[in-house]
């Protein structure tokens, strides 16, 4: 794991926080004299302040030393507690459904755009693209601009002696950061980026990276290094070289820059606005009984009727019935039903309390341990609070 992952997640995470706030901010903006007449409506000066502000903490050297020491990732639990203190050093206040919502969001506007690096070290292009946007934002504060400033100068020295394998394990360690991250945002699913299911739709084609070859040939060597003759194999897709600023990144037949601020940029031909997040509220008819079972083999809950634990349990391959008839199983209904003997063992639930209790244990310390961190910053940002 690289110890180095946690200064581009910080600053990639906040700088879509920034992009969102803004374009809300300036979305519900009306003339500053209007502004003192209806309330709730945010004046152009309010805008400039709450980025200010929170731009201003963001970036300040006491936080940014902090955050560039070399360390291990935060969790997401974390990282969400620290990105929401940050969002209300300022004036403007978030609610918690709104901060879960904004979190989710930038979740997956980065991770899409790891996706499109062509390479491990084209990570720092995101970084850049942010900080460049951010710089606009405070372009009129020369104080908070100098702190960005100082940042910038920072992370290219910090990465910029970084080898290849350092960057691929920096890789590795954002996509585990990322994994299992599968939120379906409306304007992904209206720009073919994003499938029903959360999964980005990556095209297997476009330009290959900088100094690379185009899949399709193997070159075989002898002992000496020499070239003894070459095979070639259909790649499945359509490659060539970059012809393109480094920093662009291809899906498909549109090329959108890595770290760009797509909440005011035009994807599909029509001006996107902030993309709101789908959830899949559909209550599975099984989750109550899949719990209850759970818990009466664990041996921690009595339940009064447990009479699931004593004959069988079925369990729907499908998600609903309207899934199952959809299905058309030829076979019959049996065929998409698991049983499972699910009797009561006194050794075995002996056991499984056993084992609950280790994963308890060390969820509490791994929590802890960030927790910890976390409340170092926390407490770092109260001392600075808003310029």
């Amino acid at each position: 794991m690289s110890m180095k992952t946690l200064p581009l997640v910080f600053i990639n995470l906040g700088g879509e926080m920034l992009y969102i706030l803004d374009q809300r901010l300036n979305a519900h903006r009306a003339s500053e004299d209007k502004s003192e007449k209806a309330a709730g409506v945010w004046s152009e000066n309010d805008r400039k302040r709450v980025m200010n502000d929170i731009v201003g903490t963001m970036f300040s050297q006491a936080f940014m030393d902090e955050i560039l020491k070399p360390q291990l990732l935060y969790s997401h639990r974390t990282m969400k507690v620290v990105l929401t203190r940050l969002a209300h050093v300022s004036i403007m206040k978030l609610n918690p459904i709104s901060m879960e919502k904004l979190y989710e969001l930038m979740l997956m506007a980065f991770k899409y755009q790891v996706f499109l690096c062509p390479r491990p070290k084209d990570l720092l292009l995101i970084s850049y693209n942010h900080i460049d946007t951010i710089r606009g934002f405070v372009k009129d504060t020369p104080a908070v601009l100098n702190k960005v400033d100082e940042t910038h100068r920072k992370l290219i020295e910090i990465y910029s002696s970084m080898t290849a394998g350092e960057f691929q394990l920096l890789r590795q360690t954002l996509l585990t950061f990322l994994q299992d991250t599968h939120i379906r945002v409306s304007i992904f699913l209206k720009n073919k980026i994003q499938n029903p299911n959360g999964r980005f739709a990556l095209s297997t084609s476009g330009p290959v990276p900088h100094g690379m070859d185009i899949p399709g040939v193997i070159r075989i060597f002898n002992r000496k290094g020499r070239e003894m003759r070459q095979r070639r194999f259909a790649s499945g897709g359509s490659y060539s070289h970059p012809t393109k600023d480094a920093s662009f990144g291809l899906h498909g037949d549109r090329v959108i820059k890595l770290g760009v601020n797509m909440y005011s940029v035009t994807l599909g031909g029509e001006s996107s606005k902030v993309p709101s997040v789908k959830m899949d509220a559909s209550p599975n008819p099984l989750a109550k009984e899949e719990l209850n079972l759970l818990a009466c083999l664990m041996g921690t809950v009595e339940i009064e009727n447990a009479s699931f634990c004593e004959t069988g349990f079925q369990i729907n391959l499908l998600a609903s019935a309207q899934e199952e008839e959809e299905g058309g199983a030829s076979g019959g209904a049996n065929e998409s039903v698991i049983n499972i003997q699910a009797l009561m063992d006194e050794h075995s639930t002996t056991q499984l309390a056993q084992i609950a209790k280790l994963f308890v244990e060390e969820e509490e310390t791994s929590n802890n341990v960030n927790n910890n961190k976390g409340d170092d910053l926390l407490a770092m940002m109260d001392d600075l609070g808003p310029l």
